[in-house]
């Protein structure tokens, strides 16, 4: 791997941002920001995510974007199916489940880092990959569930209803739709506030998200050396099957690194609030752990470089 390239991604301002967070959380800093104004932020970049994909997608082809989709799909299918199965060697039905739903859904904030490191790398992704974040949100939730259900006859319908109604679907595809009839000339009026400002917006959220996932930190030795090995291979294989689908996809280097960082990511907004109602037995410190302690700070750090390593690889050999 490219020592540059992971020295460039960690001197970038969003992960510097993220370790002032956690460094604020371990020394015992007061640096605080406002519920209020974390909630903000995360309902202006959801947003922001899904009107500039919608824009895009206005201008692109459904032959373009049909077998990305399609990829997307079938990738949100089958990581969850497979962590299952690894996860169920050391886990019970119930916290396997709920730990596959973490991993076969997606962060946003890693999609938006990952789109931030492909942009300054050069290789700007296709404008249509936010619809694809909407698309890998919820299938592996739901497949969770089914394969948690088979121990119990639980009722699918409150955490199928929470997954539809949660902030993060109702934004992002909302977003979509919005910025799909508004196209290009109607966005142009907003568009300083959900472009030209969503950098800036996001080194903040970072800082946030640095500060919650130190607190993570003191839990991961209390996990298990399984799930924290999972919690870090986990990433980089479903990180090289997602690069390997978009380069099958026809996607260009920017857009397979940013499918790769969207396979390796786990969910932390969308799949804990789903998981609470429907596998409400499964230990939630165990998801949230790997997910935010583990996962999230590797795929900043290092994962996004390797993708996007992978990526490039492909990409000179086709």
């Amino acid at each position: 791997m490219s020592g540059e390239l992971i020295l460039q991604n960690l001197c970038s301002p969003i992960v510097l941002a993220f370790v002032l967070g956690a460094i604020a959380t371990l020394v015992r800093s007061d640096l605080k920001i406002p519920e209020q104004i974390y909630s903000a932020l995360s309902v202006y970049l959801l947003l922001a995510i899904g009107l500039k994909g919608g824009v895009e997608l206005s201008n692109t082809s459904f032959s373009q974007v049909a077998w990305p989709m399609l990829g997307t799909l079938a990738l949100g299918v089958l990581i969850p199916l497979v962590a299952f199965a690894v996860l169920r060697r050391k886990f019970d039905r119930a916290n396997a489940a709920a730990i596959a739903a973490h991993y076969g859904s997606v962060s946003a904030v890693t999609y938006m880092a990952a789109v931030a490191f492909a942009t300054r790398a050069g290789d700007n992704p296709e404008g249509f990959m936010p619809a694809l974040v909407a698309i890998l949100e919820v299938p592996a939730i739901i497949i969770a569930l089914l394969l948690a259900r088979k121990q119990g006859s639980r009722d699918l319908g409150p955490a199928l209803a929470e997954i539809v109604s949660g902030k993060s679907v109702i934004l992002l595809v909302g977003g979509l739709i919005m910025g799909l009839a508004a196209g290009e000339k109607g966005f142009a009026p907003v568009a300083p506030v959900f472009k030209g400002a969503f950098s800036g917006l996001l080194v903040i959220f970072l800082l946030e998200m640095g500060m919650v996932a130190a607190r993570r930190f003191g839990d991961v030795k209390r996990v298990g050396g399984f799930l924290v090995t999972f919690a870090i291979l986990a990433p980089i294989a479903q990180g090289a099957l997602g690069v390997l689908v978009g380069h099958w996809c026809g996607l260009g280097p920017g857009g397979c690194t940013i499918l790769g960082a969207m396979a390796a990511s786990a969910s932390y907004i969308a799949a804990p609030a789903a998981v609470r109602v429907g596998i409400p037995e499964a230990n939630p410190s165990l998801s949230l752990t790997a997910a935010l302690g583990i996962t999230f700070p590797f795929n900043l750090s290092l994962g996004l470089p390797l993708y996007h390593l992978m990526a490039v690889a492909l990409s000179q050999r086709s």
